[in-house]
């Protein structure tokens, strides 16, 4: 720049030592300088032996704990985990309780379009947020819709739209993987079609 020459951001970084540092942290699985204290088992190496264990590493969860501490809650499953964490299947010993596996039946979503959702409650006569005033929110027949997280509208019947989606989703009109959560005190309707949630079967009675 004191030259007169045009800046080139190319020749001013240094490609090699970011490759590098990269490739020794995912290679080793230690994240941080190497002369410093770093993270250690960040990244693990996928075993592929055999297939069967390239599916057991896969579902494995690991707590980043030290095996010897002898506290008894993190070792334990959390009532969410019901139906998703299997309560049997754990190591011996140190790690026990820290490393767990996911239930027989439980696999992760692989993610879906949002936008035929958001289709669909613009159809099914779900208000933008252009189109509200603050006074409607304090009506209590109004439900927050949000998808991904991202607030869209409200919706004046949210019963009926909740049995529609649900109906919708075992026709497989809409992804099977979609999530359809009323959360009633909150006065919100929360759909997930997004990667990497933990799913489960249900029986419809």
């Amino acid at each position: 720049v004191d030259e007169g020459r045009p800046f080139n951001l190319t020749v001013a970084i240094k490609s090699r030592t970011i490759t590098s540092g990269l490739k020794y942290s995912l290679a080793t699985g230690n994240w941080g300088e190497r002369k410093t204290a770093s993270k250690a088992g960040v990244s693990q190496v996928l075993n592929r032996l055999t297939y069967a264990s390239s599916l057991s590493h896969l579902r494995r969860t690991n707590t980043p704990l030290g095996r010897e501490g002898k506290q008894a809650r993190p070792r334990q499953l959390h009532n969410s985990h019901w139906g998703m964490v299997c309560p049997a299947e754990t190591p011996e010993g140190q790690a026990v309780g820290l490393v767990k596996n996911l239930a027989l039946m439980a696999y992760i979503s692989v993610g879906s379009p949002q936008t035929p959702i958001i289709e669909f409650l613009e159809e099914w006569s779900t208000e933008n947020l252009e189109e509200i005033v603050p006074s409607d929110l304090a009506d209590r027949g109004c439900t927050k819709i949000l998808v991904n997280g991202n607030w869209i509208g409200i919706h004046r019947e949210p019963e009926k739209l909740v049995t529609t989606l649900r109906s919708l989703r075992r026709c497989v009109d809409i992804d099977s993987e979609v999530s359809v959560v009323r959360d009633i005190r909150d006065g919100e309707l929360r759909l997930y079609t997004d990667a990497g949630r933990v799913c489960r079967p249900l029986f419809i009675v």
